[in-house]
């Protein structure tokens, strides 16, 4: 131990308070967590250095020895402490990114670019992304005019940052996809756009829960108003992005219906409400009573993506799942689980909203309905043995094989 610690002959009554390092809003914060003591928040407020998060859920101060040794020393004789292995790790904040450097000739190519691509109707997901790849290119070429750049620009680019950077194949697609559309846009530079190709698709088989895991983490998420977001997630196939933009006025609890407006690819489609949740989702809204979305954060506003992953990963643990659980995870499953109950394909692909039925195909490949009644050719070879008598199998199986 490299800081004060005194603890000896602990009273079992007393609460455990546990001591963590995290990265909260890109600082490094010590955190405390314990049951609701009054006694224990009197002395945490007292210190005047600690502040609620409601996110996390405990008591956080900025991260030093002086900090740690003070809550020993303040909280000594009314808790057990217990020190998480974060607190001997060295956690490094991602420094913010710079500014790029580039002439304002090229910005305001590159604002234009951006009113180019929305006057085509992206998503401004779809939009910030290509308009990222754009200003890292333009911002990599340095002085060297527009009208100049060619195919070799673009290797070099993806030689000198992409590849240093790590980025995925999928990455690299979206990139030459953007490079593509500036061809477009500003026809005067000498990029080729015949011979810039994208490279196949990564064919990855998506994480898939059993139904007993499904069910084991929304047992293990305690707080209503998550278990009602994790079992809509599941029971309706949504995107993460769909239930945070989903408003009350498009749930029809007597169709057992829900209606998905503007989802990806700005496509409408009707998804189903499952019989077995609607006493979860009464529940829900007896005690939170959203106004304007299903799911609603402070004043009303949209709850936030990344809560929903904290949470869902703290169920994950308590459940004991030792898989990379994500709110998409779910969806797969909800797929897999259909095709396995003997839905069609063409009906999962249109409660996915799908626009190729190429994409619900990977589903096949993880669905283990008609895998399991494969037989491997051992469990033939054994069956077919035992139906020998003894004295043939001690031939077939010994090492003395007539030719």
């Amino acid at each position: 131990m490299y800081f004060w610690y005194a603890m000896t002959n602990f009273p079992n009554k007393k609460p455990i308070l546990i001591l963590k390092k995290i990265i909260h809003r890109k600082e490094i914060r010590l955190f405390l967590f314990f049951s609701y003591d009054d006694a224990i928040i009197i002395k945490i407020r007292e210190l005047k250095k600690y502040r609620w998060s409601r996110t996390l859920r405990g008591w956080h101060a900025s991260f030093s020895i002086e900090n740690l040794n003070q809550i020993y020393k303040t909280l000594n004789s009314l808790v057990i402490f217990k020190n998480d292995p974060s607190l001997y790790k060295d956690l490094s904040v991602k420094s913010r990114r710079a500014n790029r450097t580039i002439s304002e000739e090229n910005k305001e190519v590159i604002r234009r670019f951006v009113k180019f691509l929305r006057g085509k109707y992206y998503s401004e997901s779809t939009v910030k992304t290509y308009f990222t790849f754009i200003a890292d290119f333009i911002e990599y070429i340095k002085d060297k005019p527009l009208e100049e750049l060619s195919n070799r620009d673009v290797e070099k680019f993806v030689e000198d940052v992409f590849l240093p950077r790590k980025y995925s194949v999928s990455t690299y697609r979206q990139m030459i996809s953007a490079i593509k559309l500036f061809k477009t846009f500003y026809p005067q530079c000498k990029i080729d756009n015949l011979e810039l190709k994208r490279p196949k698709k990564s064919k990855i088989l998506p994480t898939i829960l059993s139904q007993e895991e499904v069910l084991d983490l929304l047992r293990n998420t305690r707080n209503s108003k998550h278990r009602a977001i994790l079992a809509l997630l599941y029971s309706s196939g949504l995107r993460i992005g769909e239930l945070i933009d989903l408003e009350l006025c498009n749930i029809n609890i007597d169709r057992r219906q829900i209606i998905i407006k503007s989802g990806k690819g700005r496509k409408d489609r009707y998804v189903i409400l499952a019989e077995s949740f609607l006493p979860l989702l009464q529940n829900y809204f007896m005690t939170y009573q959203p106004k304007k979305y299903f799911v609603e954060g402070p004043l009303q506003k949209k709850y936030s993506a990344s809560s929903v992953r904290k949470f869902l990963e703290r169920s994950r643990k308590l459940a004991n799942i030792n898989k990379k659980v994500t709110p998409h995870t779910l969806r797969h499953s909800y797929a897999t689980h259909l095709l396995e109950n003997g839905i069609g394909l063409r009906y999962i692909q249109e409660l996915l909203g799908h626009s190729k039925p190429e994409t619900t195909m990977i589903y096949t490949h993880v669905a283990k309905k008609d895998l399991l009644e494969i037989k491997s050719p051992l469990d033939t070879l054994l069956i077919s043995l035992s139906k020998t008598p003894k004295q043939e199998q001690n031939i077939l199986l010994s090492r003395n094989f007539k030719i």
